[in-house]
């Protein structure tokens, strides 16, 4: 008797779910504990039914599905339903995580299917793969807009432009920003890789300035400087730092 499969559809699109649980009719195995159009209600059910499978997609409003990754521990068996390839097809192929780009055919859903119950077998070497799809788009140089953060239940979206400074605390940073304070498990050499330099400047190895935010630069003591910030807050500026500062500021 075959296994029970649980899977959850992620798409904002209701034609695109619609798509997908048509081509489930054929798999009586598999039963779909629910759907979702958003990346909120995906991380609520995912984490609270703990499915098997999941299609997400990965453009949606408000948070991606990449965006979602970040904030699932343990994550099932994924196959990504999705019109988003300028990068995203190459690095799945690298890892071997499957995805499914619309319009697909039944042809190629039964395809995808297959590799997934193979990883339904392996669920150590899935979450590998989610890992290194992660890093693979971290080592993307593209420029964050926001950043999503989660905090228990709550999930918290950042805006870039309300950001003040990011501050190292070990395997984490502290983000400040207009709304309040908070802790991403990222390092600060992946914020000074995706945050605009024209904006952001890393003063100090455990400092990144938003540029709009610096009211003024002093020498502190010799060889020393820190900036001072327009809400007071004063933060170190190391030499490094300073030439950069120097560039921007005068």
């Amino acid at each position: 008797m075959t296994e029970p499969i649980s899977a959850i559809i992620i798409d904002d699109e209701k034609l695109g779910r619609e798509v997908v649980k048509n081509y489930l009719k054929e798999y009586p195995s598999v039963s779909i504990a629910a759907e979702c159009s958003n990346g909120f209600d995906g991380i609520k059910k995912i984490t609270e039914l703990k499915p098997d499978l999941i299609f997400l997609d990965i453009q949606m409003p408000k948070i991606n599905g990449f965006e979602m990754l970040e904030l699932i521990d343990n994550p099932p068996v994924i196959i990504f339903t999705t019109a988003y390839d300028h990068f995203a097809l190459k690095a799945f192929e690298v890892n071997a995580a499957d995805y499914l780009l619309k319009p697909f055919s039944k042809v190629r859903f039964d395809e995808a299917f297959k590799k997934a119950l193979l990883h339904l077998k392996d669920k150590p070497a899935q979450n590998s793969i989610v890992k290194n799809l992660i890093e693979e788009k971290d080592n993307k140089a593209e420029y964050l807009e926001r950043i999503v953060i989660k905090d228990g239940t709550k999930i918290f979206i950042v805006p870039i432009e309300t950001v003040k400074y990011i501050e190292a605390q070990d395997d984490y940073v502290k983000i400040y920003s207009d709304s309040g304070n908070y802790l991403k498990q990222k390092t600060m050499k992946y914020f000074e890789a995706h945050l605009n330099p024209e904006n952001f400047i890393r003063i100090h190895r455990s400092y990144i300035a938003a540029v709009d935010e610096i009211k003024n630069l002093e020498l502190f003591e010799k060889e020393s400087y820190r900036i001072t910030l327009k809400d007071a807050k004063q933060l170190p500026v190391s030499k490094n730092g300073y030439e950069k500062l120097r560039e921007i500021l005068f």
